[in-house]
């Protein structure tokens, strides 16, 4: 296991709102047993915190700045353009 002295990483689910508690804790529970078991890192070293946004916010609120402006970063793209549609 990775012995550091300030926990790490974390890691932010950006989704649309409207999923129940059972749902989110569900989703943090299997990224952070993803992110402990191919990094190599304890329990107590990962956090998991969900971002909920309007479906009529997510496409200037996230998929431009983080997916669109930061397509460099990406190792899972997706599979629409919220935008493409609006042509």
């Amino acid at each position: 296991m990775c012995d550091v002295e300030f926990p790490m990483p974390h890691v932010i689910v950006k989704l649309y709102a409207g999923r129940s508690e059972e749902q989110k804790q569900r989703v943090a529970d299997a990224v952070q047993k993803a992110v402990m078991s191919t990094l190599d890192f304890a329990d107590a070293a990962v956090s998991v915190a969900i971002e909920e946004f309007a479906p009529e916010r997510w496409a200037e609120d996230v998929y431009k700045p983080d997916i669109l402006e930061s397509a460099d970063r990406l190792y899972k793209k997706p599979g629409y353009n919220p935008f493409a549609a609006r042509k």
